[in-house]
């Protein structure tokens, strides 16, 4: 009983949607979920009331609706189903049928970020059904995706967070898969690396350092995980994570010998260790 009121409670929309942005002494534009800095104003993002149909599920987290607007769901990342030659995730089959099955006989409205397309042009959003039932967060809720945030677009933060860290604690889903299992960061490697899926990677951080653009926490010789500068507002801890044990958690790539995680939120990092 005590799961399932966790879980209502994760998937009904609520309130926590405020997304705050400032500008520092340069001109910079930076935004957070909650207002960390005294001159932050919130932004008056408008969520929508029309309800359409969904035409086509893609896969766990894009959909086609009837207007013919293909959606790619804000903060949320499911595993890849099938396609152009390639083999499904695990877990990618059973997100998309979930959300066939969940999508078949009910309408849905959106809720924008502060970003209205991806490089790719879809329509990026939060879905919400005429039960007021949060697509996006129950995925979540259900071990079915992962939370994948990408500022500005921070709406329904925390609460996505919350599903997240209920789910794992429970093993639902994903997270009861070995195929997502965490890999220590010394075990990084061309057997390991694959930029195309979502990994998880722990280890002990040996050092904090910055370059032009970027701050890079060193776990060992051949990967580390980055911070870009202008998210770094959302970090404010990012020196303190130097002699922790931490879990990162997205996506790897390559330069030569050495491997790197970019990390956009504080959502994709875990504290395995205390920070007292």
């Amino acid at each position: 009983m005590k799961i399932l009121m966790m879980l209502w409670l994760c998937v009904l929309v609520n309130a926590h949607a405020d997304i705050y942005q400032w500008q520092d002494a340069s001109g910079q534009r930076h935004f957070a979920d909650k207002p960390v800095e005294p001159v932050a104003k919130k932004l008056d993002i408008k969520p929508g009331y029309g309800f359409l149909s969904v035409r086509t599920v893609y896969d766990g987290d894009t959909v086609v609706l009837q207007d013919g607007r293909k959606i790619r769901f804000l903060g949320v990342n499911t595993p890849e189903v099938a396609h152009r030659g390639n083999k499904a995730d695990a877990g990618g089959e059973a997100a998309k049928q979930w959300l066939q099955e969940k999508l078949k006989h009910t309408r849905v409205r959106l809720e924008m970020g502060v970003e209205k397309t991806d490089k790719y042009g879809r329509t990026l959003a939060h879905l919400i059904t005429e039960n007021q039932e949060h697509i996006n967060v129950q995925l979540v809720a259900l071990g079915l995706g992962t939370v994948n945030i990408f500022p500005p677009n921070l709406g329904y933060v925390r609460e996505l967070v919350a599903a997240e860290k209920e789910a794992e604690q429970a093993r639902r889903g994903i997270w009861n898969r070995p195929e997502y299992a965490p890999v220590a960061a010394g075990q990084v490697d061309e057997a390991v690396y694959d930029g195309h899926h979502w990994q998880r990677v722990t280890g002990k951080v040996q050092d904090v350092y910055a370059t032009g653009k970027s701050v890079y926490l060193k776990f060992t010789g051949t990967f580390a995980a980055r911070i870009e500068k202008d998210n770094l507002p959302l970090f404010p801890e990012v020196q303190g994570y130097r002699g922790k044990t931490l879990e990162v958690r997205g996506w790897l790539s390559k330069n030569k010998d050495r491997f790197v995680m970019l990390l956009r939120h504080p959502s994709a990092l875990v504290m395995l260790q205390p920070t007292n």
